[in-house]
Protein backbone atom coordinates (compact mmCIF):
# COMPACT_ATOMS: atom_id res chain seq x y z
CA UNK A 1 0.00 0.00 0.00
CA UNK A 2 1.90 3.61 -0.78
CA UNK A 3 1.98 5.90 1.98
CA UNK A 4 -0.72 8.06 0.87
CA UNK A 5 -3.23 5.12 0.33
CA UNK A 6 -1.91 4.62 4.06
CA UNK A 7 -2.85 8.51 4.98
CA UNK A 8 -6.18 8.18 3.56
CA UNK A 9 -7.12 5.19 5.40
CA UNK A 10 -5.44 5.93 8.27
CA UNK A 11 -8.33 9.56 8.25
CA UNK A 12 -11.13 7.23 7.15
CA UNK A 13 -10.69 4.83 10.62
CA UNK A 14 -10.11 8.16 12.74
CA UNK A 15 -13.48 9.27 10.63
CA UNK A 16 -15.45 6.42 11.77
CA UNK A 17 -14.14 6.82 15.22
CA UNK A 18 -15.53 10.10 15.66
CA UNK A 19 -12.17 11.69 15.57
CA UNK A 20 -12.07 15.10 14.71
CA UNK A 21 -9.36 15.96 11.71
CA UNK A 22 -6.59 18.46 12.60
CA UNK A 23 -3.74 20.12 11.99
CA UNK A 24 -0.21 18.69 11.78
CA UNK A 25 1.78 18.08 15.61
CA UNK A 26 5.59 18.42 15.43
CA UNK A 27 7.76 18.09 18.16
CA UNK A 28 10.42 16.87 19.55
CA UNK A 29 12.38 13.97 21.57
CA UNK A 30 15.35 15.16 23.47
CA UNK A 31 18.06 13.83 25.95
CA UNK A 32 17.29 15.37 29.53
CA UNK A 33 20.61 14.99 30.82
CA UNK A 34 19.88 16.19 34.18
CA UNK A 35 16.54 15.11 34.39
CA UNK A 36 14.65 18.58 34.78
CA UNK A 37 12.08 18.17 32.14
CA UNK A 38 12.85 21.49 30.14
CA UNK A 39 15.36 21.35 27.29
CA UNK A 40 18.75 22.94 28.51
CA UNK A 41 21.97 24.48 26.45
CA UNK A 42 23.32 21.04 25.11
CA UNK A 43 20.44 18.73 26.06
CA UNK A 44 20.53 16.96 21.98
CA UNK A 45 17.63 15.66 20.47
CA UNK A 46 17.29 12.02 20.28
CA UNK A 47 16.78 9.91 16.58
CA UNK A 48 15.01 6.83 16.31
CA UNK A 49 12.53 7.24 18.85
CA UNK A 50 8.87 6.43 18.12
CA UNK A 51 6.23 8.97 18.97
CA UNK A 52 2.54 7.98 18.04
CA UNK A 53 -0.99 9.77 18.14
CA UNK A 54 -2.65 6.45 18.58
CA UNK A 55 -3.39 6.19 14.82
CA UNK A 56 -0.23 7.00 13.08
CA UNK A 57 3.93 6.02 14.52
CA UNK A 58 6.43 8.45 13.55
CA UNK A 59 10.10 8.29 14.15
CA UNK A 60 12.35 11.24 15.29
CA UNK A 61 15.43 12.54 12.72
CA UNK A 62 18.83 12.66 13.73
CA UNK A 63 17.80 16.03 15.47
CA UNK A 64 15.00 13.88 17.35
CA UNK A 65 12.25 16.16 15.41
CA UNK A 66 8.81 13.99 14.53
CA UNK A 67 5.72 14.96 11.91
CA UNK A 68 2.52 13.36 13.11
CA UNK A 69 -0.24 14.15 10.39
CA UNK A 70 -2.65 15.03 12.53
CA UNK A 71 -3.81 14.91 16.87
CA UNK A 72 -5.12 11.20 16.32
CA UNK A 73 -7.45 10.47 19.04
CA UNK A 74 -6.12 13.23 20.73
CA UNK A 75 -3.18 11.98 22.86
CA UNK A 76 0.61 12.33 21.88
CA UNK A 77 2.53 9.11 23.61
CA UNK A 78 5.99 8.41 23.15
CA UNK A 79 7.08 4.82 23.17
CA UNK A 80 10.31 5.31 25.46
CA UNK A 81 13.14 3.37 24.39
CA UNK A 82 15.58 0.89 26.32
CA UNK A 83 17.87 2.76 28.59
CA UNK A 84 15.54 5.86 28.67
CA UNK A 85 12.75 7.06 30.94
CA UNK A 86 10.20 9.96 30.57
CA UNK A 87 11.04 12.52 33.29
CA UNK A 88 6.95 13.54 33.82
CA UNK A 89 4.70 11.90 31.56
CA UNK A 90 5.18 9.75 28.93
CA UNK A 91 1.94 11.34 27.29
CA UNK A 92 0.47 14.63 26.28
CA UNK A 93 -3.16 15.92 25.22
CA UNK A 94 -2.67 17.25 21.85
CA UNK A 95 -1.95 20.84 21.91
CA UNK A 96 -4.56 22.78 19.85
CA UNK A 97 -3.41 25.64 17.61
CA UNK A 98 -2.73 25.59 14.06
CA UNK A 99 0.92 24.55 14.25
CA UNK A 100 0.30 22.57 17.44
CA UNK A 101 3.84 21.39 18.79
CA UNK A 102 5.20 18.80 21.82
CA UNK A 103 8.56 17.92 23.62
CA UNK A 104 8.97 15.09 25.41
CA UNK A 105 12.48 14.94 27.78
CA UNK A 106 14.00 11.52 28.59
CA UNK A 107 16.65 10.78 30.58
CA UNK A 108 18.94 8.15 31.00
CA UNK A 109 17.88 4.65 32.97
CA UNK A 110 19.79 1.48 33.34
CA UNK A 111 19.90 -0.80 30.93
CA UNK A 112 18.99 -4.20 31.89
CA UNK A 113 19.03 -7.77 31.13
CA UNK A 114 18.16 -9.19 33.65
CA UNK A 115 15.18 -8.25 36.31
CA UNK A 116 11.77 -8.74 37.61
CA UNK A 117 8.03 -7.20 36.71
CA UNK A 118 5.41 -7.83 38.67
CA UNK A 119 1.79 -8.34 36.89
CA UNK A 120 -1.45 -7.22 38.58
CA UNK A 121 -5.04 -6.38 38.00
CA UNK A 122 -8.67 -6.14 38.74
CA UNK A 123 -7.77 -3.05 41.73
CA UNK A 124 -11.32 -2.02 41.39
CA UNK A 125 -10.77 0.84 43.55
CA UNK A 126 -13.15 2.75 46.06
CA UNK A 127 -12.55 3.89 49.37
CA UNK A 128 -14.18 0.86 50.53
CA UNK A 129 -11.68 -1.81 48.66
CA UNK A 130 -7.96 1.05 48.45
CA UNK A 131 -7.18 -0.88 51.46
CA UNK A 132 -5.76 -3.54 48.87
CA UNK A 133 -3.85 -1.44 46.44
CA UNK A 134 -2.40 -0.34 49.46
CA UNK A 135 -1.10 -3.78 50.57
CA UNK A 136 -0.26 -4.63 46.43
CA UNK A 137 2.15 -1.72 47.05
CA UNK A 138 3.64 -2.91 50.31
CA UNK A 139 4.31 -5.92 48.35
CA UNK A 140 5.73 -4.12 45.86
CA UNK A 141 8.13 -2.48 48.15
CA UNK A 142 9.46 -5.46 49.29
CA UNK A 143 10.02 -7.60 45.77
CA UNK A 144 11.54 -4.08 43.71
CA UNK A 145 10.72 -4.65 40.89
CA UNK A 146 11.60 -3.10 37.96
CA UNK A 147 8.03 -1.90 37.09
CA UNK A 148 4.07 -2.75 37.84
CA UNK A 149 2.07 -3.64 35.03
CA UNK A 150 -1.81 -3.18 35.78
CA UNK A 151 -4.34 -4.98 33.33
CA UNK A 152 -7.89 -3.41 33.77
CA UNK A 153 -10.81 -2.62 35.61
CA UNK A 154 -8.59 0.14 38.15
CA UNK A 155 -11.69 1.78 39.60
CA UNK A 156 -14.43 0.21 41.00
CA UNK A 157 -16.79 0.73 38.63
CA UNK A 158 -17.32 3.84 36.08
CA UNK A 159 -19.89 1.98 33.55
CA UNK A 160 -23.09 2.51 35.51
CA UNK A 161 -22.74 5.77 37.76
CA UNK A 162 -22.11 9.45 37.09
CA UNK A 163 -19.22 11.77 36.57
CA UNK A 164 -19.68 13.17 40.40
CA UNK A 165 -18.67 9.46 40.90
CA UNK A 166 -16.31 8.15 38.05
CA UNK A 167 -14.11 11.14 39.15
CA UNK A 168 -12.64 10.71 42.32
CA UNK A 169 -12.33 7.11 41.87
CA UNK A 170 -9.99 7.80 38.25
CA UNK A 171 -8.07 10.65 40.90
CA UNK A 172 -7.51 8.03 43.50
CA UNK A 173 -6.32 6.01 40.92
CA UNK A 174 -4.04 8.22 40.14
CA UNK A 175 -3.26 9.67 43.29
CA UNK A 176 -2.27 5.34 44.63
CA UNK A 177 -0.30 4.81 41.65
CA UNK A 178 1.86 7.68 42.43
CA UNK A 179 2.83 6.59 45.41
CA UNK A 180 4.33 3.18 44.21
CA UNK A 181 8.15 3.60 44.39
CA UNK A 182 8.88 1.73 40.81
CA UNK A 183 6.49 2.49 37.30
CA UNK A 184 3.22 1.53 37.02
CA UNK A 185 1.85 0.93 33.48
CA UNK A 186 -1.84 0.55 33.52
CA UNK A 187 -4.52 -0.13 30.23
CA UNK A 188 -8.28 0.63 31.03
CA UNK A 189 -10.59 -2.74 31.83
CA UNK A 190 -14.44 -2.61 31.28
CA UNK A 191 -15.19 -1.04 34.50
CA UNK A 192 -13.00 1.97 33.30
CA UNK A 193 -15.48 2.78 30.51
CA UNK A 194 -17.34 6.11 31.34
CA UNK A 195 -21.40 5.62 31.29
CA UNK A 196 -21.85 3.17 28.52
CA UNK A 197 -24.48 1.62 30.70
CA UNK A 198 -26.92 4.74 30.94
CA UNK A 199 -29.89 3.18 31.94
CA UNK A 200 -27.98 3.31 35.13
CA UNK A 201 -25.48 5.95 35.10
CA UNK A 202 -27.63 8.74 32.74
CA UNK A 203 -24.86 9.87 31.06
CA UNK A 204 -25.14 10.49 27.43
CA UNK A 205 -23.09 9.15 24.59
CA UNK A 206 -22.22 13.08 23.94
CA UNK A 207 -20.49 13.31 27.05
CA UNK A 208 -16.98 14.98 26.53
CA UNK A 209 -15.26 12.03 29.19
CA UNK A 210 -17.95 9.22 27.56
CA UNK A 211 -16.03 5.95 26.99
CA UNK A 212 -12.74 5.88 26.65
CA UNK A 213 -12.68 9.21 26.86
CA UNK A 214 -12.28 9.25 30.74
CA UNK A 215 -9.66 6.98 30.63
CA UNK A 216 -7.54 9.12 27.77
CA UNK A 217 -8.41 12.19 30.35
CA UNK A 218 -6.53 10.80 33.34
CA UNK A 219 -3.82 8.29 31.88
CA UNK A 220 -3.27 9.17 28.50
CA UNK A 221 -3.38 6.51 25.65
CA UNK A 222 -5.73 3.84 26.02
CA UNK A 223 -2.76 1.57 24.33
CA UNK A 224 1.21 2.15 23.82
CA UNK A 225 4.06 1.04 23.95
CA UNK A 226 7.62 0.64 25.41
CA UNK A 227 10.41 -0.98 25.66
CA UNK A 228 12.94 -2.70 28.57
CA UNK A 229 15.20 -5.53 28.55
CA UNK A 230 15.08 -6.10 25.03
CA UNK A 231 11.63 -6.49 25.10
CA UNK A 232 9.11 -4.67 23.73
CA UNK A 233 6.16 -4.51 25.91
CA UNK A 234 2.57 -3.43 24.32
CA UNK A 235 -0.21 -2.03 26.59
CA UNK A 236 -3.18 -2.89 24.82
CA UNK A 237 -7.22 -2.10 24.98
CA UNK A 238 -9.15 -5.40 24.66
CA UNK A 239 -12.71 -3.71 25.90
CA UNK A 240 -14.67 -2.53 23.53
CA UNK A 241 -18.23 -1.47 23.38
CA UNK A 242 -21.47 -2.12 21.13
CA UNK A 243 -23.88 0.87 22.63
CA UNK A 244 -24.79 -0.39 26.34
CA UNK A 245 -22.36 -3.20 26.32
CA UNK A 246 -18.53 -4.11 26.60
CA UNK A 247 -16.96 -6.94 25.03
CA UNK A 248 -13.55 -8.39 24.34
CA UNK A 249 -12.52 -7.04 21.15
CA UNK A 250 -9.58 -5.08 19.86
CA UNK A 251 -10.62 -2.50 17.20
CA UNK A 252 -9.60 -1.52 13.63
CA UNK A 253 -7.88 1.64 14.44
CA UNK A 254 -5.98 0.16 17.27
CA UNK A 255 -5.17 -2.86 14.54
CA UNK A 256 -3.25 -0.76 12.57
CA UNK A 257 -1.46 0.75 15.24
CA UNK A 258 -0.49 -2.22 16.46
CA UNK A 259 0.82 -3.10 12.91
CA UNK A 260 2.62 0.35 12.59
CA UNK A 261 4.49 -0.06 15.59
CA UNK A 262 5.92 -3.58 15.69
CA UNK A 263 6.76 -2.89 12.02
CA UNK A 264 9.31 -0.73 12.72
CA UNK A 265 11.19 -3.74 14.78
CA UNK A 266 13.35 -5.83 13.93
CA UNK A 267 12.15 -9.73 12.83
CA UNK A 268 11.80 -11.36 15.81
CA UNK A 269 11.79 -8.49 18.45
CA UNK A 270 9.80 -10.58 21.60
CA UNK A 271 7.04 -8.54 22.37
CA UNK A 272 4.67 -8.92 25.56
CA UNK A 273 0.92 -7.70 25.25
CA UNK A 274 -0.73 -6.78 28.86
CA UNK A 275 -4.36 -6.17 28.19
CA UNK A 276 -7.53 -6.73 30.17
CA UNK A 277 -9.36 -9.25 28.37
CA UNK A 278 -7.98 -11.91 27.95
CA UNK A 279 -6.88 -13.32 24.47
CA UNK A 280 -7.57 -17.42 25.55
CA UNK A 281 -8.70 -18.39 28.93
CA UNK A 282 -9.81 -21.59 30.27
CA UNK A 283 -11.57 -20.28 33.01
CA UNK A 284 -14.32 -19.25 31.18
CA UNK A 285 -15.42 -23.17 30.48
CA UNK A 286 -14.61 -24.05 33.81
CA UNK A 287 -16.85 -21.48 35.18
CA UNK A 288 -19.85 -22.62 33.23
CA UNK A 289 -21.97 -20.56 30.60
CA UNK A 290 -24.86 -17.79 31.73
CA UNK A 291 -27.26 -16.31 30.29
CA UNK A 292 -27.73 -13.76 33.58
CA UNK A 293 -26.56 -10.07 33.37
CA UNK A 294 -25.21 -7.91 33.60
CA UNK A 295 -22.23 -9.77 32.10
CA UNK A 296 -23.33 -13.15 30.17
CA UNK A 297 -21.11 -15.77 28.50
CA UNK A 298 -21.99 -14.71 24.77
CA UNK A 299 -22.98 -11.51 23.12
CA UNK A 300 -24.31 -10.77 19.65
CA UNK A 301 -22.11 -7.77 17.61
CA UNK A 302 -24.05 -7.01 14.31
CA UNK A 303 -25.50 -10.10 14.34
CA UNK A 304 -22.67 -12.52 15.19
CA UNK A 305 -22.68 -14.03 18.36
CA UNK A 306 -19.50 -14.44 20.48
CA UNK A 307 -18.01 -14.82 23.53
CA UNK A 308 -17.77 -11.91 25.70
CA UNK A 309 -15.10 -12.50 28.63
CA UNK A 310 -12.17 -13.03 25.82
CA UNK A 311 -10.83 -11.14 22.57
CA UNK A 312 -13.07 -12.18 19.90
CA UNK A 313 -10.40 -11.30 17.36
CA UNK A 314 -7.20 -12.24 18.48
CA UNK A 315 -6.48 -13.72 15.34
CA UNK A 316 -6.45 -10.54 13.75
CA UNK A 317 -3.96 -9.23 16.62
CA UNK A 318 -1.37 -11.95 16.08
CA UNK A 319 -1.59 -11.06 11.96
CA UNK A 320 -1.21 -7.38 13.44
CA UNK A 321 2.06 -8.78 15.43
CA UNK A 322 3.71 -9.45 11.35
CA UNK A 323 7.11 -10.70 12.14
CA UNK A 324 7.58 -10.20 16.04
CA UNK A 325 7.55 -12.88 18.54
CA UNK A 326 4.88 -12.96 21.05
CA UNK A 327 6.86 -13.45 24.03
CA UNK A 328 3.92 -13.72 26.24
CA UNK A 329 0.29 -12.41 26.58
CA UNK A 330 -1.12 -10.86 29.71
CA UNK A 331 -4.46 -10.52 30.87
CA UNK A 332 -6.73 -9.89 33.80
CA UNK A 333 -10.76 -9.68 34.05
CA UNK A 334 -11.61 -12.89 35.15
CA UNK A 335 -10.29 -12.93 38.44
CA UNK A 336 -8.22 -15.85 38.43
CA UNK A 337 -4.64 -16.97 38.06
CA UNK A 338 -3.96 -19.29 34.71
CA UNK A 339 -1.48 -20.38 32.29
CA UNK A 340 -2.44 -21.56 29.13
CA UNK A 341 -0.16 -23.11 26.58
CA UNK A 342 -1.00 -23.04 22.65
CA UNK A 343 1.71 -25.19 20.64
CA UNK A 344 2.10 -24.05 16.92
CA UNK A 345 4.11 -24.84 14.23
CA UNK A 346 6.46 -21.24 15.05
CA UNK A 347 6.73 -22.24 19.08
CA UNK A 348 4.52 -22.40 21.57
CA UNK A 349 1.96 -18.74 22.55
CA UNK A 350 1.27 -18.66 26.23
CA UNK A 351 -1.46 -17.00 27.36
CA UNK A 352 -1.37 -15.78 30.81
CA UNK A 353 -4.02 -14.63 33.33
CA UNK A 354 -3.30 -13.25 36.76
CA UNK A 355 -6.07 -12.94 39.98
CA UNK A 356 -7.64 -9.88 41.16
CA UNK A 357 -5.92 -7.40 43.48
CA UNK A 358 -9.30 -6.63 44.86
CA UNK A 359 -10.24 -9.80 46.80
CA UNK A 360 -10.77 -13.57 45.96
CA UNK A 361 -12.78 -15.10 43.71
CA UNK A 362 -15.23 -18.38 43.04
CA UNK A 363 -14.50 -19.86 40.00
CA UNK A 364 -16.21 -23.70 39.68
CA UNK A 365 -17.58 -23.45 43.11
CA UNK A 366 -14.01 -23.01 44.29
CA UNK A 367 -12.35 -19.73 45.56
CA UNK A 368 -9.24 -18.08 43.50
CA UNK A 369 -6.91 -16.51 45.47
CA UNK A 370 -6.58 -12.91 45.44
CA UNK A 371 -2.43 -12.35 44.41
CA UNK A 372 -0.56 -11.00 41.39
CA UNK A 373 2.31 -12.64 39.36
CA UNK A 374 6.61 -11.96 39.17
CA UNK A 375 7.89 -12.48 36.51
CA UNK A 376 11.87 -13.09 35.59
CA UNK A 377 13.60 -11.52 32.47
CA UNK A 378 17.10 -12.75 31.44
CA UNK A 379 18.17 -11.93 28.34
CA UNK A 380 14.81 -11.08 26.61
CA UNK A 381 13.13 -14.32 27.92
CA UNK A 382 10.07 -14.28 30.00
CA UNK A 383 9.53 -17.14 32.68
CA UNK A 384 6.14 -18.58 33.56
CA UNK A 385 6.34 -16.51 36.77
CA UNK A 386 5.23 -16.96 40.13
CA UNK A 387 2.08 -16.69 42.13
CA UNK A 388 2.39 -14.52 45.27
CA UNK A 389 -0.87 -14.24 47.07
CA UNK A 390 -2.69 -10.96 48.55
CA UNK A 391 -3.40 -11.90 51.88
Amino acid sequence: MSSLARTCLAALMLAVAGVPPASPVRGIVFDDANANGTRDGGERGLGGVAVSNQADVAVTDAEGRFELPSAGTGVIFVSVPDGRRAVGTFWRAAPAGAAPSVEFALAPAPRRTEFTFVHASDTHMDEQSVARTRMLRALVDSLKPAFVLVTGDLVRDALRVPEATARPRYEMVGREFAAFAVPVHTVPGNHELFGIERFASLVPPTHPLYARGMYRHFFGPDYYSFDEGGIHFVGLNSVDHDDLWYYGHVDSLQLAWLAKDVGRLPAGTPVVTFNHIPFASSGIGLDGYTDDPPAPTLIRIRGKQQYRHVVSNVDSVLTALGRARLEIALGGHLHVAESVRYPTAKGVLRFHQTAAVVGPAEIAGRTAPSGVMLYRVKDARVDDGTFIPLP
